[in-house]
């Protein structure tokens, strides 16, 4: 009973997406409490959550707004599921105002229905299934094979972890699932040839993609699947014509397109959706994150009209739509998401997000222009990469891809929360969309200095 924290967690706690030996002999990590862009741990000490958890907290921390609405809805009613026509108020008032918010903020009114349920991952194995589900209905079984990118990050059940393109994610568990298909990563800073412009590389990765569905057969695939920006493959921006070369060929073979805005979602990029910035035209959008900014864990699987009239029209003949969660549309879980919405809304927490991203850039490419090891830096919104490389002059890693996670354990000493990504040697940065100016730039002075103090240890990693 004496105990503290960290003993009761190496003894108890099984941690998602970590080394078990690494926590077992450094401990965890233990936050106590947070506001605005700060969290503190549970000595005392303050840190700048400049990853918004895990690009999640865009309202920032301890918001009573969001705190009274949920507990207002479990006094009056903890509990409603969706199954069998079932529902409640929030979960109906949250996808009639989701559904005109997308179709308006993201210039999208082909979208047609809002499909519930508790993460991203979930919310993309919901799409997965639909896109079976679709072609089945329109008598083409054969169309079923499903494309993604490598570096894609779209989560970690089965399916979604499939999606997902990251071997470190694969490989203790026999993903990818049969069927998955992985084309590259639009990177342009890695991925282009000496002297290709950026409209080049990008029609060469759209050429690599048609390449893949004439092998496989097109009439033999469903589905793109696509992060308008990828996120924890290293935070890369769509090259330009990217997109537009993209959905030209899905069009020209039939081919859906599920747009995974799990993070981009509700500001992140600087606009409220990808789907507007972008110019995007998908088939299912998937959120979650940002729906609540973390207040409570819900997704959301947004279904366009092409899909939803043929759910429709075959639903007298083949029956109930035989897929759901006990949680989906969770009302406790929709009034938070309605009450950080409201929030949103009121004030405007979206408009300053690019300029903000801009002042981040900005400043990191300015701080760190000296900084031998720093390869590229770049972002979209308040998304941001910092490219770590032992030479940068060649792109050579370092080994391991050791440098960046030297990096984010000393900006963690300098009180600034960063993220090593898992399949490029990037630490990413995504605040809260609330976070002031002032709090930036403190943000960023802190980041380089740790930067700094972790040339040492890079200088002799980068030699080993």
């Amino acid at each position: 009973m004496t105990d503290n924290l960290s003993a009761k967690d190496k003894r108890s706690l099984f941690h998602a997406v970590s080394s078990i030996a690494d926590t077992a002999s450094s401990g965890p990590f233990v936050l106590s409490h947070g506001k605005g862009s700060t969290v503190t741990d549970e000595h005392g000490r303050d840190y700048i959550d400049m990853g918004a958890g895990l690009w999640c907290v865009n309202i920032g921390y301890g918001r009573d707004e969001v705190a009274d609405a949920v507990a207002q809805a479990t006094r009056q009613l903890s509990f409603q599921h969706l199954f069998g026509g079932a529902a409640s108020a929030p979960a109906i008032e949250l996808a009639d105002r989701l559904l005109t918010l997308f179709r308006e903020r993201a210039n999208a009114p082909h979208m047609a229905r809002v499909f519930f349920g508790s993460s991203g991952s979930d919310a993309n194995d919901t799409a997965y299934k639909m896109v079976l589900h679709y072609h089945n209905l329109i008598g083409k079984p054969q169309k079923k094979k499903v494309i993604s990118r490598h570096g894609a990050y779209h989560g970690l059940t089965y399916a979604a972890g499939s999606l997902t393109g990251i071997p470190a994610y694969h490989k203790a568990f026999d993903m990818p699932a049969h069927g998955v298909l992985h084309v590259d990563a639009p990177h342009y800073y890695r991925g282009a040839m000496a002297g290709e412009s950026e409209a080049d590389f990008a029609a060469r990765m759209v050429a690599q993609l048609r390449d893949t569905i004439e092998r496989e057969g097109p009439e033999t695939i469903a589905a793109f699947w696509a992060e308008p920006v990828m996120g924890t493959g290293g935070v890369i921006p769509p090259p330009q014509g990217y997109f537009e070369g993209v959905q030209q060929l899905l069009a020209q073979h039939d081919i859906l397109f599920v747009a995974d805005e799990v993070i981009t979602g509700f500001g992140r990029t600087g606009e409220w959706f990808g789907t507007g910035r972008y110019d995007l035209k998908p088939d299912i959008v998937n959120l979650a994150k940002g729906l609540t900014s973390a207040y409570q864990p819900l997704s959301a699987t947004i279904v366009g009209d092409r899909i939803w009239d043929v759910l429709e029209g075959a639903s007298a003949q083949h029956g109930a739509f035989m897929h759901g969660f006990t949680y989906s549309g969770h009302p406790v879980c929709c009034a938070a998401a309605l009450a950080v919405l409201d929030i949103m809304e009121s004030e405007s927490i979206v408009d300053p997000v690019a300029a903000k991203g801009e002042r981040l850039l900005a400043s990191l490419k300015q701080r760190l222009k000296d900084h031998p090891f720093v390869g590229d830096i770049r972002g979209a919104g308040l998304m941001v990469a910092i490219e770590y490389l032992a030479d940068p002059a060649t792109k050579r890693d370092f080994a391991g891809m050791a440098g960046h996670k030297i990096v984010a354990a000393h900006v963690r000493e300098e009180g600034v929360l960063s993220r090593a990504l898992p399949w490029m040697p990037v630490t990413s940065l995504s605040p809260p969309l609330v976070i002031a100016d002032a709090e930036l730039d403190e943000a960023i002075e802190r980041y380089a200095k740790g930067a700094e103090r972790a040339l040492p240890q890079l200088e002799s990693a980068a030699s080993a």
